[in-house]
């Protein structure tokens, strides 16, 4: 799962990163205005954490932006300021949440969490598809009661399959929410055909049923014929 940081102050984007990657996410950060909206112009994300305070820009206008590109992601705004009217606004744009500095980020994970729950699974912690089951707290699959050994970049792309059922998903948007920013730099997408095989070895082999169908030139379909 993407997660977009949009923070000037380099420690503590650094620790949010730190804490969110243990966590499981991929992260990639915005230190300015301009930085943060090329990225929410050029990439999507599951959620979009925004400083309402940029050195050359307010974090509300980016909200707006996001809005105005129909973006399915979350929103979180945090800001030094203890603010009624700036929190009011941010909710009004369009947030999902809000947090004053300085804040734990236990916290700001489990609301990043729940916000992802709601958007995608209707909040749910228990995801089913079928014979297939996700704990999105312990990240912990199965198929017919058998315990499968995921990696990382497998779990998060049966997220991603699950989250997206019956719709063609490119190569490129698969690469995109797998590495982020760096599938830009990939010559090719044979890794994506790689952890796309090994998760569909590991759900037939605990009995389940193959839902991975191959889009000719295009990319793949997660759901049932």
């Amino acid at each position: 799962m993407k997660i977009l940081i949009i923070e000037d102050e380099k420690e503590i984007s650094d620790s949010i990163v730190a804490f969110l990657k243990d966590e499981g996410f991929l992260c990639e950060c915005a230190s300015s205005f301009d930085e943060a909206r090329e990225k929410i112009n050029l990439y999507q994300y599951e959620c979009v954490v925004v400083d309402i305070m940029l050195p050359d820009g307010n974090g509300l206008a980016l909200i707006r932006e996001l809005k105005a590109n129909h973006s399915q992601g979350g929103i979180i705004v945090v800001s030094a300021k203890n603010s009624l009217e700036d929190k009011l606004r941010g909710l009004n744009l369009g947030a999902d949440d809000y947090l004053t500095k300085p804040f734990h980020l236990p916290e700001l994970a489990a609301r990043i969490k729940s916000i992802i729950r709601r958007r995608k699974f209707k909040g749910e912690q228990l995801i089913e598809f079928h014979e297939i089951k996700i704990n999105t707290a312990s990240r912990e699959v199965t198929v017919k009661n058998h315990r499968l050994d995921l990696t990382k970049k497998e779990y998060d792309l049966l997220i991603y399959f699950i989250s997206n059922t019956n719709r063609v998903l490119t190569r490129e948007s698969i690469a995109e929410n797998l590495l982020g920013d760096q599938a830009d730099m990939m010559d090719s997408f044979n890794f994506i055909y790689t952890h796309v095989k090994n998760l569909r070895k590991k759900i037939i082999e605990a009995g389940g049923t193959d839902y991975v169908h191959t889009v000719y030139a295009i990319g793949y379909k997660f759901g049932e014929r």
